[in-house]
């Protein structure tokens, strides 16, 4: 498997968004964050990205400069217009000013609206998860849809993902799940690759489920069934509406204002343990649930328990120390986007 070292794909990809007009420090947060999410496994969010945020760069969907506008605050929120500047950049400032704030109060929000696409969620974690806070974002897009309601068969709402981590045994606990059984990003995969799903993950324009890929670009359109799947799809788009209310809400602007473009509204949540109940408490009760999970007896035949991001944060540690093995369809788009710009394309590890 054609393995990079991660410090050369983070800066060829800063590279490229410099040459497409993005300030250097913005550049190479964009990078991180992008590369962050294929050293976690997560490779339709990581370097896959690359080309629509180069393209949002030279549309002006993107805005490679500036900073956002702080709509309103107190001593432990904040709400920011983000004026579509690069969302990993404003994702990454948003987490640190709450994880600063957070540590004095206890806990610390921030509410971005017009952000544009922030990418993988779960990289976001690590940087807030080692300091020993609990971190959690949430993320809808208010300008397209691809989720209906429970029963009905048009868009609403969006994946609507939430991240959330915390500190661990032997490294950190990190939830990224979507609010849909998939996504916009993995059912185009599918749909170019020409191969469905294992199992029923849309719903085609009249309402029935299927596998196939293409029902979701039909006209009408399919949608993406909610997270629980035919038997308790109203929990996952019950969930999909909090989402829309801790995001769109709370940022006081979404779809009833009918934005165009492609972004996010977020909410970046912070929590201290050392305020409430302390370090060493949250981190034994956190360390004994980790023992009660690998202890468990797993099922006949099966793998056993693990914790959720157990193997994204194995995987990390692996490609950090072997180079991280990109999806094939990743490094000719590398090598094409790298010949556009005149920049030197990253060189594969030796085998």
């Amino acid at each position: 498997m054609t393995r990079y070292a991660p410090a050369a794909l983070t800066g060829f990809a800063a590279a490229l968004f410099e040459a497409g007009g993005m300030e250097p420090a913005k550049a190479a947060t964009v990078a991180e964050v992008l590369v962050e999410g294929d050293l976690m496994g997560h490779d339709t969010h990581g370097l896959a990205l690359l080309p629509p945020y180069l393209d949002g760069l030279a549309s002006g969907d993107m805005l490679g400069q500036g900073e956002p506008e702080v709509l309103s605050g107190t001593p432990v929120v904040e709400t920011w217009d983000g004026r579509k500047l690069p969302g990993p950049w404003l994702v990454r400032q948003a987490g640190d000013l709450a994880s600063a704030r957070a540590a004095v109060f206890g806990l610390a929000a921030v509410s971005i609206r017009r952000c544009h696409h922030i990418g993988c969620l779960a990289a976001y974690l690590p940087r807030v998860v080692e300091r020993g806070q609990v971190m959690q974002v949430w993320s809808s897009d208010p300008a397209t849809a691809s989720v209906a309601p429970w029963g009905g068969t048009r868009r609403v709402i969006t994946p609507n993902p939430l991240a959330a981590g915390w500190p661990g045994k032997d490294g950190p606990v990190m939830i990224d799940v979507s609010m849909s059984i998939t996504t916009n990003g993995m059912t185009a995969r599918r749909r170019g690759e020409g191969t469905r799903f294992p199992f029923d993950a849309l719903l085609d324009a009249e309402g029935a489920p299927t596998a196939d890929p293409n029902a979701f670009f039909t006209d009408p359109a399919g949608t993406l069934l909610p997270l629980g799947g035919m038997a308790a799809g109203h929990k996952g788009f019950g969930l999909g509406l909090l989402v829309e209310a801790l995001t769109s809400g709370l940022s006081g602007q979404g779809r009833a204002e009918n934005p165009g473009g492609w972004g996010a509204n977020v909410l970046v949540l912070v929590i201290d343990p050392a305020r409430f109940g302390g370090t060493e408490g949250f981190l034994r009760e956190s360390g004994w649930m980790a023992d009660a999970v690998h202890t468990n007896p797993p099922v006949k035949g099966g793998p056993a328990p693990r914790l959720p991001g157990e193997r994204a944060w194995q995987r990390r540690s692996a490609a950090l120390a072997e180079g991280v093995a990109l999806h094939p369809s990743i490094p000719p788009m590398l090598a094409a986007r790298a010949q556009a710009a005149g920049i030197a394309a990253p060189v594969p590890l030796p085998a």
